[in-house]
C-alpha cells in the first residue's frame, strides 16, 4: 500500500478494525523550525519526543518524503509488574544481539505467543504511546506491530502526538541509527533501505528454531536479490551468532551478496558459498530463503531489473529436490518467486513465519518498555 499524506487514527477492537482517516489542513500542524527535507530523520523524530512538538496553527507542513505518522496508545488496567531493564536502549542493527539475548528475547516472545492466544486482556503495555513513522510504504509490518501493541493492552487507538516508542522506517540506510542518538525514547529500526531490517532477522531466526529444532549446524540458502534485500543482510548477520552454519548465495549476477556481509561472516569463521544452481542448493538445506527482486531498487536500470526477475523461482520442482525436514521461508509479500501450488506444503513455512513476527514483536515492545 503506498504511502501518502494523510494522518490514519484507528481504533482497534478485538475482533475488529476499524480505521478513520483525517486529511491534514492548515489547522493541524507541527512546529518545526526546519524542512523535512533538510532533516529527514532528525526531525520527524523530535516531533514526537516532546511535550512542546505539536503546536495548532504552524505553517510547517505536516508530513513531507511520503512519511507517514501515527501514534497508538494502550490503556486499561496493568497486569505486569515492572522487571530488569531490558540491556539495549534502541534496536538498530543485528549485530547488536548475542547469543544469549537472543535467546531470551525467544522466550520472551514464547511467553508473547501464550498471551496472544490466551490472555487477550493483557495490560502489560498499559499507558504507553507507539508512533510509527514510515517513509517507505509497508502495511504488513506496521500492521504486525500495532497488532502487537493490541495484543498486549487491549484497546488501542492510533493518535497523533507524543510517544513512548517510535518504530521506523526509512528509505536511506543508517536512517535509524541516526535518529537514535537524537532521540530520547526507544527506537526500532523497521527497515532502513538497503541496510537492514533486524525486527525481520529477529523473527527469522526464531522461526528456524522453532521449525528446524535448532540454529547451529544449519544450512540456509538465501536466495533472490541479495545487493538490496535488507532482510538478507540482517539474517546473515545473525546466523553467524551460531556455530557450524553455512550459508549459500543464489541471486542473478546483478544482485549478488556486497561484499561486507561476505567478510563479515569469514571473519566470524562462517563458511558461505556462492551458487547459480538453486536446485542443488534446495537439495542441500534446511532453509530456502527466498526474496523478491525488487522494482524500486533499480531504480531506471530497468534492463537489470529485467535480467534478475523470474531466475530463481521456488515451486514444486524445487520441493521435491528438498530434504523432508527442510522449510521455504520469505520475508513476504511474494511476488511470483514462490509458486502459489508451493502453499499446501507443510514445508511451506512463510505464513507462520509472519505469525512469528507478530509475537518477536510484542517482546521486543514489551522489553523496550516494560523490562524482562
Amino acid at each position: 500500500m503506498a504511502s501518502s499524506p494523510l494522518f490514519s487514527m484507528s481504533t482497534m477492537k478485538r475482533d475488529s478494525f476499524v480505521m478513520k482517516t483525517i486529511t491534514s489542513n492548515k489547522d493541524f500542524k507541527f512546529n518545526v523550525s526546519n524542512s523535512f527535507d533538510k532533516l529527514p530523520v532528525t526531525s520527524p523524530t523530535l516531533l514526537l519526543t516532546g511535550e512542546n512538538s505539536l503546536k495548532w496553527g504552524q505553517n510547517e507542513s505536516l508530513l513531507r518524503n511520503r512519511m507517514q505518522c501515527r501514534a497508538v496508545e494502550v490503556k486499561n488496567m496493568p497486569g505486569y509488574t515492572m522487571g530488569k531493564k531490558f540491556e539495549l536502549d534502541d534496536v538498530i542493527e543485528a549485530q547488536q544481539f548475542d547469543r544469549e539475548t537472543l535467546n531470551a528475547i525467544f522466550e520472551v516472545a514464547k511467553e508473547m505467543e501464550n498471551i496472544e492466544k490466551n490472555s487477550p486482556g493483557s495490560q502489560i503495555l498499559k499507558g504507553y504511546l507507539m508512533a510509527t513513522l514510515f517513509y517507505e510504504p509497508s502495511t504488513r509490518t506496521r500492521l504486525s506491530f500495532e497488532s502487537a501493541m493490541k495484543r498486549l493492552g487491549d484497546t488501542i487507538r492510533t493518535v497523533e502526538g507524543y510517544s513512548d516508542i517510535i518504530v521506523m522506517r526509512h528509505f536511506e540506510s543508517g536512517a535509524a541509527k541516526r535518529a537514535a542518538a537524537t532521540a530520547g525514547i526507544p527506537i526500532i529500526n523497521a527497515g532502513d533501505g538497503p541496510g537492514q531490517h533486524p525486527t525481520q532477522a529477529l523473527l527469522d531466526v526464531y522461526t528456524i528454531e522453532r521449525e528446524i529444532g535448532k540454529l547451529d549446524g544449519i544450512r540456509v540458502g538465501l536466495v533472490g536479490d541479495l545487493a538490496n534485500g535488507r532482510t538478507v543482510r540482517s539474517l546473515a548477520y545473525l546466523l553467524a551468532k551460531y556455530q557450524d552454519v553455512k550459508i549459500y548465495f543464489v541471486s542473478p549476477d546483478v544482485v549478488k551478496m556486497k561484499d561486507d556481509i561476505k567478510d563479515y561472516l569469514t571473519s566470524r569463521g562462517v563458511e558461505w558459498e556462492e551458487s547459480g544452481d538453486l536446485m542443488e542448493v534446495a537439495s542441500k538445506c534446511d532453509v530456502v530463503y527466498q526474496t523478491r527482486i525488487q522494482r524500486e531498487r533499480f531504480g531506471e536500470r530497468i534492463d537489470l531489473y529485467e535480467e534478475a526477475r523470474g531466475k530463481y523461482i521456488v515451486d514444486e520442482n524445487v520441493l521435491k529436490v528438498m530434504q523432508k525436514h527442510a522449510v521455504v521461508m520469505h520475508p513476504l509479500p511474494r511476488l511470483d518467486e514462490i509458486t502459489v501450488d508451493v502453499d499446501a506444503d507443510p514445508r511451506a513455512a512463510y505464513f507462520r513465519q509472519a505469525k512469528n513476527g507478530l509475537y518477536i514483536r510484542m517482546a521486543l515492545l514489551k522489553l523496550l518498555l516494560v523490562g524482562w
